[in-house]
């Protein structure tokens, strides 16, 4: 189930990731560290923040609803999560919906011992499984597809932790960045396409994972390497490090939209620094469909590398047209259908000296719904703009995500249902482009998409899912049987 935040998209306008995860072992005061990382990777999950700690006999979890900062900023707070061992999570949610009992990391005494887990992804067959679990008498205390997990871990016959795991992950389908915590240790995994992302540091003895490179900026921490597609990484309480491929091999596809949005400008991701591979989208976008402009405006704050790419490439000057306000959020509960509408206007506001008169390129990351880039054309003209473009560093979003993105249902999004031309009319710009699927694979330093077998999971694009679907399939057949019951009963 998709959940759409109230407070942080008022015009369910914007891809999101599901979450971000972080997890520290041997680390002196590792609930503080993972709290910190925590902070860093707020923009991967702004609904909820959990931690859970281990201090070597006992398992300690401190969850709640709202940011990092609201939930572990004072002293008190970190002094309930003590331990040596600890994993924390920020989610928004997409499977599952909202509520406390979905916060993560889930946490289970199995007959093995403690198991706490946190999950940046989702489980393409989680239904499936659930209803297989339930049917043999499992009880579920969550809604969320990460539980799965455990139940599977729990039933499994194998003889220790790490193979129970193995034995699990394999039943999955879907995509999932795992660290699991047990009384032997944490394991850091990803799934074998590698879709969402895992990355392992260093900080003094401790070892760390976290989703993204820039929390181990802000924790101290060095960068190691990435977790492989299929790799499980072993670390114990001795230092041990153990790297196991239980899965083989296979061609990896890591989601290429955290090039586009998801990461924060100042991660690597897949071997480059993602500002660089965003004004490389931009210096390709201005290559592909150059405009006749006086200024390059990005929509902040995700177009603003994209944008700076533009403007050097094509001579075009750069400037802030639109100011975005950073203290549109959580006071704005639950608006109106009429505040709802003014919610652009709350969070951008056009430079209207600057922009008068001038022929503007509005630089923006994506278009999902439409009526966000409808509202800021429409601000840019309302502001004295004489024209108004529009260039989009992504190729059209016209297939929903699967694996760990809140996307509206395909029916909403804008590209699903027409092509580039009415888009545009939809919209009300001069004109709209967006950057080439080769394209976007040259500017993330990769080789032109190869047909039959892509670098990367691009399938909110191009519609290639590179796993089975099979919850989504068995919720298409059901909705065939009801319809054709509606048929057969008028």
């Amino acid at each position: 189930m998709n959940f759409t935040h109230p407070f942080l998209d008022l015009d369910g306008d914007k891809l999101r990731e599901e979450c971000g995860i972080f997890g520290a072992i041997n680390a002196a005061d590792a609930a503080a560290a993972t709290a910190l990382g925590l902070h860093a990777l707020q923009h991967r999950g702004q609904e909820a923040a959990g931690i859970t700690s281990f201090d070597g006999s006992e398992f300690f979890s401190r969850r709640g609803l709202g940011h990092v900062a609201e939930n572990f900023s004072s002293p008190e707070a970190i002094a309930e999560l003590p331990g040596f061992m600890a994993a924390g999570h920020v989610r928004y949610s997409t499977t599952g919906g909202a509520g406390l009992r979905n916060v993560q990391p889930l946490y289970a005494d199995l007959a093995s011992g403690g198991f706490a887990v946190a999950h940046n992804g989702n489980i393409s067959n989680a239904g499936k499984l659930r209803g297989d679990l339930v049917r043999r008498g499992a009880i579920f205390q969550s809604t969320s597809d990460t539980e799965v997990i455990i139940h599977l871990v729990a039933t499994s016959r194998y003889p220790t932790m790490v193979d129970k795991l193995t034995d699990a992950l394999r039943l999955l389908e879907g995509a999932y960045s795992l660290i699991v915590m047990t009384p032997e240790g944490m394991v850091g995994c990803r799934d074998p396409l590698g879709i969402r992302p895992l990355v392992m540091g260093r900080m003094g003895d401790a070892v760390v994972f976290a989703s993204e490179t820039v929390a181990f900026d802000v924790v101290g921490a060095e960068f190691i390497r990435e977790v492989e597609p299929g790799e499980l990484v072993r670390v114990d309480f001795d230092g041990k490090v153990e790297s196991l491929h239980p899965f083989g091999n296979h061609s990896p596809r890591p989601c290429i939209f955290e090039h586009v949005y998801f990461s924060r400008p100042d991660s690597v991701f897949a071997g480059r620094a993602v500002y660089e591979a965003r004004k490389a989208i931009g210096e390709q976008l201005a290559i592909e469909s150059p405009v006749d402009a006086d200024l390059v405006v990005p929509v902040p704050d995700s177009g603003v590398p994209a944008a700076i790419g533009f403007a050097q490439q094509s001579g075009v000057p750069f400037e802030l047209g639109i100011i975005r306000s950073h203290y549109v959020g959580r006071t704005f509960i639950q608006p109106s259908d009429g505040a709802r509408h003014s919610g652009v206007k709350r969070k951008h506001n056009a430079n209207r000296s600057l922009v008068a008169g001038k022929k503007i390129v509005l630089i923006d990351d994506s278009i999902v719904r439409g009526t966000t880039s409808l509202k800021i054309v429409e601000m840019m003209r309302e502001a004295g703009a004489a024209e108004v473009h529009f260039r989009v560093a992504s190729p059209p979003t016209a297939h929903s995500c699967f694996y760990g993105v809140d996307t509206p249902e395909r029916s909403k999004l804008l590209a699903a249902r027409m092509d580039v031309e009415p888009m545009r009319d939809f919209i009300k710009a001069d004109s709209l482009a967006f950057v080439s699927i080769d394209g976007l694979y040259r500017a993330v330093g990769a080789e032109p998409r190869k047909s039959g077998c892509p670098q990367f999971c691009d399938a909110c694009f191009t519609g290639d899912y590179p796993t089975s679907l099979t919850d989504h399939a068995i919720g298409e057949q059901d909705a065939a049987q009801l319809t054709f019951a509606d048929h057969k009963a008028a």
